[in-house]
């Protein structure tokens, strides 16, 4: 096998695994590696996507690698540059090796909205739909706050703890806690308003909307694994609204 033919397969094979693990669908990550490969003078490639695995091969070298899906989150950035880059590829303003180390520099180094000012649109999305959904103006400013705090703690015991699911958990806990305190305290009115507005940042929304577009698509394996692990994300938060409600709902309501 040819450096050149190595380089393809490499290539690919991040591209893939940057989207996967940023959130993107199957069929958009199995259409970019096509067409990377097609575009590099490979097209009989194939491609097999999972949501925990890539496997990339050129049939007329009969070679296959495989490349590991690690942590996967919802960075829509970083789809978006890999997208941006296959495009100039296809478009001969860059060659193969700048694609593959642009896609490198991409996977460590794309930009992120600063820690706090995503806890503060979080904020900002709670109070937004707890009044949406039917609370009132002075369950506002409670939970603007209360959203902030949840986000924030789903933050950084994902980021300290790394207990895929626990943080989820422990958020909803302490979001739960809070809401139940707030109107013991009288600084709010409803606790089912601000519970239902500040839990919103942590729902998988995304990743309901993308198990049910690689179902739809034909990606069965990927589409339940993904939307069992946005249920399963979901029940925790549930169960940590319920277990705040068994440990202090009696006493403080």
């Amino acid at each position: 096998m040819t450096a050149s033919k190595e380089l393809v397969v490499e290539t690919c094979l991040l591209a893939g695994k940057i989207m996967m693990e940023s959130g993107s669908e199957v069929y958009r990550v199995e259409d970019t590696m096509k067409r990377i490969a097609t575009n590099a003078n490979e097209p009989n490639s194939v491609s097999y996507v999972t949501a925990t695995g890539i496997f990339m091969g050129l049939r007329n070298s009969h070679y296959t690698q495989v490349e590991n899906v690690g942590s996967r989150s919802i960075n829509l950035e970083k789809v978006v540059a890999v997208n941006q880059l296959s495009r100039e590829f296809a478009e001969h303003k860059i060659d193969l090796l700048t694609l593959h180390n642009s896609l490198k520099k991409i996977d460590y180094e794309t930009p992120m909205f600063p820690i706090w000012l995503q806890i503060v649109c979080a904020g900002v999305m709670s109070c937004l739909l707890m009044y949406a959904f039917g609370g009132s103006s002075y369950d506002f400013i409670a939970t603007f706050i209360i959203g902030m705090i949840g986000f924030s703690a789903n933050y950084y015991a994902n980021k300290t703890l790394k207990l895929q699911f626990f943080d989820n958990f422990l958020a909803s806990f302490i979001i739960g806690a809070l809401a139940l305190l707030c109107v013991r305290l009288n600084w709010a009115s409803n606790v089912d308003n601000i519970i239902i507005g500040a839990v919103m940042p942590l729902v998988p929304g995304v990743a309901i909307t993308n198990s049910f577009r690689d179902i739809l698509a034909g990606h069965l394996i990927s589409g339940l694994a993904r939307g069992t692990e946005a249920i399963i994300i979901a029940a925790s938060i549930g169960v940590g609204i319920a277990t705040v409600f068994m440990l202090f709902g009696g006493n403080i309501l």
